[in-house]
């Protein structure tokens, strides 16, 4: 014999000294044993079920007697309001977002030799011509043009040409 077969063999006779005490314990008339037993353990398990069954309905007759009808506002009369109000509703409600506004006198490109070199007093030559407007950009897209202006010692931008909507397209193509 091969060991798997003696392992099988081990395991064949005490499934058949374990059967065959079950059996001389159901001839002696133990509790759960025999037809009577299974079916009083079936008895049991499914009374067991039952009353769960019926404490989940107690409980959602519970949860259902605590809960309430939904209420919806009737939306009609803002269906029926006239276009020029919904539009400035929509309006209201993106005026609290920020944007950033910049100003820009010129541009240029500067080797990074050149911007280590650079020290107090030095003169950066820019791509604008002196007297040429300024372009004011918000969110880095250019909005309208303006001229440099000090009010109380602070620097402003009066802007002097409003871009467009249909050039402010053309630049995004």
């Amino acid at each position: 014999m091969v060991p798997d077969d003696i392992d099988q063999d081990k395991l064949a006779e005490e499934w058949a000294s374990a059967l065959a005490g079950e059996e001389s314990e159901d001839a002696a008339g133990a509790p759960g044993g025999g037809e009577e037993g299974m079916a009083d353990e079936w008895a049991a398990a499914l009374a067991d079920q039952e009353e769960q069954g019926l404490r989940k309905e107690k409980e959602q007759d519970y949860l259902s007697s605590k809960s309430r009808k939904a209420e919806f506002k009737d939306l009609t009369q803002d269906a029926k309001m006239p276009r020029q109000d919904a539009t400035k509703r929509d309006l209201d409600f993106i005026l609290d977002i920020p944007l950033e506004v910049s100003a820009e006198l010129g541009r240029t490109k500067l080797l990074i030799n050149e911007l280590l070199q650079l020290g107090q007093g030095s003169v950066v030559e820019l791509n604008k011509l002196a007297g040429e407007p300024l372009e004011i950009y918000v969110n880095g897209k250019l909005v309208a043009r303006g001229e440099a202006v000090v009010i109380n010692e602070k620097f402003g931008v009066r802007l002097t040409d409003i871009i467009s909507p249909i050039e402010r397209v053309k630049q995004l193509g």
